[in-house]
């Protein structure tokens, strides 16, 4: 994910590295060239006139504008309860870490179980991406241990209930049932982020919205220029770009932030979030701590 701070009007003109404008140049391309067509033909196509005015396009644009929003909102929708979770996910951490130091004795496995709720939050993130976690397991738990959990389908689940045993084994029989039960409690609220996200991830928005969306703005840009062209004449190329920059840039928006588990650069910043629960528990247990992984600063890129 990029992150930036507040740019001036002026340099946000010229933003590259985080738009989506690199991905849709292509597109761009072939509208601009069509549109010169248009204008070069006095807008014919084989030689026959096409009857397109500005004032059907207008109410064609609302139409797809209107639908554009629901889908951006659909989307957007998506992103904010995948943070959410994490950040439930994330509190959840800090909060079993500190009753697990406050109630378990000096001798027990605190700082296995911690190296596992760690492991936990880099098992989620690799599962969500569909990539190998075995590197980051391997660093936190031993190479002995990841092999073992490498063969696992649920990876953060089987931790999560092996932190429960532990934990188990850890608070002594005196202590009170109120304490156990909070300790268990922050355990259920890992698991319900981890099923949340998997609904995200396993609970696409409908493929048919995506397919009528795309051949809706695809076939308005690409009969734009003869809509144009009588009105516009020779500025038609610009409008048309312009125009169809809109359309598309926000299309492919919503589908970048639809998979908000994704690399692109409008997804979650899930390596940096990660980062932040393993500094979180670790300076709970008063160890060392990495240092902090910053989301990538587009500024630093461009």
């Amino acid at each position: 994910m990029i992150v930036r701070p507040m740019q001036s009007w002026f340099r946000m003109l010229f933003i590259w590295n985080g738009s989506v404008l690199q991905s849709i140049i292509p597109q761009l391309v072939l509208l601009g060239l069509l549109s010169t067509l248009a204008v070069f033909t006095h807008g014919r196509l084989f030689g026959e006139k096409i009857p397109l005015s500005p004032a059907s396009f207008t109410l064609f644009g609302l139409t797809l504008a209107v639908f554009l929003v629901f889908r951006n909102n659909a989307s957007y929708a998506r992103f904010t309860e995948a943070r959410a979770s994490w950040g439930s996910a994330l509190i959840a951490s800090r909060a079993l870490t500190s009753q697990m130091l406050s109630y378990a004795p000096a001798d027990a496995a605190r700082r296995d179980i911690a190296q596992e709720l760690i492991a936990f939050a880099y098992a989620l993130k690799h599962q969500l991406r569909g990539s190998d976690a075995t590197a980051d397991l391997s660093r936190l738990l031993g190479a002995r241990r990841a092999a073992a959990l490498s063969a696992k389908a649920y990876t953060p689940v089987y931790l999560l209930n092996d932190i429960r045993k532990k934990l188990a084994q850890a608070l002594p029989g005196t202590e009170p049932g109120t304490t156990r039960w909070l300790v268990d409690a922050q355990i259920n609220e890992l698991e319900k982020c981890v099923g949340a996200c998997e609904r995200i991830q396993t609970t696409p928005i409908p493929f048919a919205y995506s397919v009528l969306l795309h051949r809706s703005v695809y076939a308005y840009c690409l009969f734009l220029p003869f809509g144009l062209v009588d009105s516009s004449e020779y500025l038609t190329p610009v409008l048309c770009i312009f125009i169809s920059y809109t359309l598309i840039a926000l299309e492919a928006i919503a589908n970048q932030v639809a998979d908000p588990f994704g690399l692109a650069p409008n997804a979650l910043a899930l390596d940096a979030i990660t980062r932040t629960i393993e500094r979180s528990v670790l300076e709970l247990c008063d160890e060392a701590i990495p240092d902090e992984l910053a989301p990538a600063r587009a500024w630093q890129l461009t």
